[in-house]
């Protein structure tokens, strides 16, 4: 069963490394205890870059903490040197959870508030800049491993440790890991074709594969 297993919130922040400044809201920072999720996001959680991020379809992002022991396998990373929860600046760090099995379009509840599953993560260089690995955010695709981003239904409070309970399935045959595959590796246009026909797509991911298909 999917599991909260950390929650992160952020604002923007100047970061200044060997590429210069830039301005982000990545580094977020843990949540001990409730904490408030309305349909734009957690309460003090904000984006930076509002022309690719913090749409309603974007209200949380997620990363499955398997994701975690993926990296710090491909990378050799022990002790503090380990990526772990929050390090790609997910808001919600999650145990139990596989895009494999997570379809596009499932309703979750969780904690007082319910959830559904609008589409994987756009790998960003920010994650590269963050975590000083040039290329990890092109790795994450090519892996299977992006994460991805719930839109609100009903608003409510949540919390670390709050468990995820299906209560609807509307496209049992697209999963969360058919889309990511068909974008970074098959260019697959029988699952682009089934996207298109799916309600609840965002139509930034829809217009990515009108493009690339022509």
């Amino acid at each position: 069963m999917i599991r909260i297993h950390a929650i992160f919130v952020g604002q923007p922040r100047t970061h200044t490394d060997v590429q210069g400044s830039w301005r982000s809201s990545i580094f977020r920072e843990p949540v001990a205890g409730p904490i408030a999720l309305g349909m734009r996001g957690l309460a003090g959680d904000r984006v930076t870059d509002t022309e690719n991020h913090g749409r309603p379809d974007q209200a949380i992002c997620c990363e499955p903490l398997a994701h975690y022991v993926h990296w710090n396998e491909v990378y050799d990373l022990s002790g503090a040197q380990a990526l772990g929860p929050g390090s790609v600046g997910e808001n919600w760090t999650l145990a139990g959870a596989d895009e494999a099995e997570i379809c596009i379009g499932d309703v979750y509840r969780v904690g007082s508030a319910r959830v559904w599953v609008s589409a994987p993560r756009y790998p960003c260089t920010k994650q590269d800049r963050k975590l000083g690995r040039p290329g990890f955010a092109a790795r994450s695709g090519q892996d299977l491993r992006t994460g991805f981003y719930l839109g609100v239904v009903e608003p409510g409070t949540v919390e670390s440790g709050d468990f995820w309970t299906l209560e609807e399935r509307p496209n049992p045959g697209l999963s969360l890991q058919d889309l990511t595959r068909a974008w970074f590796h098959d260019k697959d246009a029988e699952t682009a074709r089934r996207m298109f026909a799916t309600a609840g797509v965002p139509e930034w991911w829809k217009e990515q594969f009108r493009k690339r298909l022509g």
